[in-house]
């Protein structure tokens, strides 16, 4: 087998990383939270605007991502470090990814059950495409929530992987998504 002589993700790869991270955490300090009527409410349109707006272009950039990570050669997890990481690695990506893909459809079923548009910056709105069904809207909305609150801790967690490569391992995973020059020698 040849040895993958790749050390560092594309620029492009890190703009997408470094870009839907930063998109994440504003989208999850927006989201309005709690009960529909708070939610909902005259006072909370402009987070919750924010809020639908950003979470449509993450799920957009995450298809962008899919696709380039489909294409791409990236770096491997170094061959002396645990096999366990590479395990944890893959493992937390993809709960990553697939939140990153049930948040949305969460977010769009418990709003469209509850009788409720999806309604971006702008005041553009998408009107619901799925017959009425509050209890089940309602329910979906809390799993929204609880999966919203599951991505922050996964993301802590792929956070916490990175120091542990870089300060614990010395093993460069952290140095291949920082752009070149960025907390680094070149």
């Amino acid at each position: 087998m040849e040895e993958n002589p790749v050390t560092r993700y594309s620029s492009f790869g890190q703009a997408l990383h470094w870009v839907m991270a930063v998109l994440v955490l504003i989208t999850f300090i927006y989201g309005p939270g709690g009960g529909e009527k708070h939610v909902y409410s005259t006072a909370r349109d402009f987070d919750r605007q924010l809020h639908e707006t950003l979470g449509f272009i993450v799920v957009t950039l995450t298809l962008i991502r899919v696709a380039w990570r489909a294409a791409a050669v990236t770096p491997a997890i170094p061959s002396f470090a645990p096999r366990w990481t590479e395990i944890a690695s893959k493992g937390v990506r993809f709960g990553i990814y697939l939140l990153f893909f049930a948040l949305p459809l969460t977010s769009v079923a418990g709003a469209w059950l509850e009788g409720h548009p999806l309604t971006l910056l702008g005041n553009i709105q998408i009107e619901p495409q799925l017959s009425k069904s509050h209890a089940l809207g309602a329910t979906i909305a809390e799993i929204h929530t609880w999966l919203g609150d599951a991505i922050m801790w996964l993301v802590g967690l792929h956070a916490f992987a990175a120091l542990f490569h870089h300060f614990i391992l010395r093993d460069g995973v952290l140095a291949s998504m920082i752009p070149r020059g960025l907390f680094q020698n070149k």
